[in-house]
């Protein structure tokens, strides 16, 4: 009989990934509205908070994550919730509650129907 295998673990606890796609043909996108500033935002919270770091939360810039209809979005693995911001105060409680303790920010989640 063989030992069971350990359980395989991610680098990171979580890892959110902005759509920062900026379109030149005039389409909707991610970079119209304000997509970097978030990231930006996301990233010096994290960092603030000590939650960076292997084990912890990777903040990462993404292209084009096919949900323009529903920007500025940004998705948080491992768990695939995708959500929907206007502002810093709406990145502010995705770092608390998510981020940091696990709680998805229902009020923000990307309907399911929205893609390009």
């Amino acid at each position: 009989m063989s030992e069971p295998k350990s359980p395989v673990h991610s680098y990171y606890e979580r890892h959110i990934f902005f759509c920062l796609n900026e379109r030149k043909n005039g389409e909707a996108c991610c970079a119209n509205f304000h997509a970097q500033e978030a990231f930006d935002h996301c990233k010096s919270l994290v960092k603030k908070a000590g939650l960076s770091g292997s084990g912890q939360v990777r903040v990462n810039k993404a292209g084009c994550l096919d949900r323009c209809a529903a920007g500025p979005v940004a998705v948080v693995y491992p768990e695939a919730v995708w959500y929907s911001f206007v502002d810093n105060a709406d990145i502010d409680e995705i770092v608390e509650s998510h981020l940091k303790n696990g709680k998805v920010v229902e009020r923000l989640l990307t309907p399911a129907h929205l893609g390009r």
